[in-house]
């Protein structure tokens, strides 16, 4: 009996593997916050100065969201479970602030797939949001009156959330609906999980929302516009895609997509850190190292090549998808140089997207999206994160969306 009794009992040796698992899951998750984080200042030319020591460090509410999980994955050597608990409970407390929303979102992006796995309480649940509340169908409907049935959904990208569209006291959403007598909302949705999980979730609440709208205003004439920034456009694109395979009706009522530097063909910073796997995985003396740094939410990996089906992730290929049909596409590429060349348009572009990549061009025929020439507008000197408050950046979406 005696025994049977230590079959359960995890040896010294298993406890020390599985400590040793953990500390490696913490750093991990510590590589990858600074790698975002290292992100968001280079393309943030107005990021303070700093030491060499923290060059990559940014500053203010971005910094303590940053910092703030660096430090709670470094507390325990324990697993992530028991201090993103007491994380969940601690912001429980305060929900609903600004900061909470932020460092919330930054640890979707980088752990989402894992929150959600396990159920955490931290994982973001996908809703569409009006004033930071959820937005109830009902109480659209009745803004929806006011606006003659023109709805547009402001979609955000990596890391951030609903509120991050108010930047440099400007939105973009908001001024749209006073100009343009629209009626705005805003998804929220975990960026950590697979594009393509995104794309069905999107696919399915819109079905819903129109649905619901149409059964109770069945002579409105609905019209619905997308704005979409980063990986939001190619949530967007995989909504539409899939909705097409399975013949919703809510894609009938979608009118105009704005990307807004969404990388269709992927972004270099992600494939560099898949070739940094590969380079290491070929020794087995380095093997171990690999495991750090391929630890990126399946959001971060899909990033690589602009992966929006999840055939893709099956066989590994990537898809030829075109842009949806009968939708007007229309996409704003930038460079963060004021005087462009050929380095800064294949490689750097606004500082995460290359502008080739933005504008859906491809060196390979089957890959290009055909955008109209005039329905792409290049900028200069605007980074990725200044599309959401370059005023230059604005009036063209508002140009396009005042189109009949």
């Amino acid at each position: 009996m005696s025994s049977s009794k230590h079959e359960n009992t995890p040896s010294h040796s298993s406890k020390s593997q599985l400590q040793s698992a953990n500390r490696l899951l913490i750093e991990a998750i510590k590589v990858v916050v600074s790698i975002v984080e290292a992100m968001h200042h280079r393309i943030n030319p107005l990021s303070p100065i700093t030491s060499s020591a923290n060059e990559d460090k940014t500053a203010g509410v971005t910094g303590l969201v940053y910092n703030t999980i660096q430090n709670v994955t470094g507390m325990v050597g324990k697993g992530l479970d028991k201090p993103l608990g007491v994380i969940s409970e601690v912001l429980g407390k305060t929900k609903g602030s600004s900061n909470n929303e932020a460092f919330i979102s930054a640890l979707n992006g980088v752990l989402g797939n894992y929150l959600a796995k396990q159920e955490s309480a931290l994982a973001i649940q996908m809703s569409l949001k009006y004033h930071n509340e959820t937005c109830r169908v009902q109480d659209a409907i009745e803004r929806l009156k006011q606006t003659d049935g023109r709805l547009v959904i402001m979609i955000h990208g990596l890391c951030m959330n609903h509120l991050q569209w108010t930047n440099e006291g400007h939105n973009h959403g908001q001024q749209l609906s006073e100009d343009l007598n629209l009626t705005t909302v805003y998804l929220h949705y975990n960026t950590g999980l697979h594009i393509f999980e995104n794309g069905h979730a999107l696919s399915t609440l819109l079905e819903e929302w129109v649905t619901h709208i149409l059964a109770i205003e069945p002579e409105m004439k609905l019209e619905i516009s997308i704005v979409a920034h980063s990986m939001g456009g190619l949530v967007s694109r995989s909504a539409c895609y899939q909705a097409e395979k399975l013949s919703k009706q809510w894609p009938n009522y979608l009118k105009k997509l704005v990307f807004l530097g969404t990388p269709h063909h992927g972004a270099p910073l992600e494939r560099l850190g898949s070739w940094i796997d590969g380079l290491l995985s070929m020794h087995s003396y380095t093997l171990p190292l690999s495991r750090i740094t391929t630890f990126r939410s399946a959001g971060i990996q899909d990033l690589r090549y602009g992966s929006i089906d999840e055939s893709e992730q099956v066989n590994g290929m990537r898809k030829a998808i075109s842009l949806p049909k009968q939708v007007s596409c229309f996409t704003i590429a930038t460079t963060s140089s004021q005087n462009p060349n050929a380095i800064s348009d294949s490689f750097i572009g606004d500082g995460l997207v290359p502008l080739n990549s933005a504008l859906g061009k491809h060196e390979e025929e089957a890959y290009c999206l055909d955008f109209p020439s005039s329905h792409q507008w290049v900028g200069q000197g605007i980074n990725h994160m200044d599309l959401l408050s370059n005023q230059d950046v604005y009036m063209q979406i508002q140009h396009w969306l005042s189109k009949a």
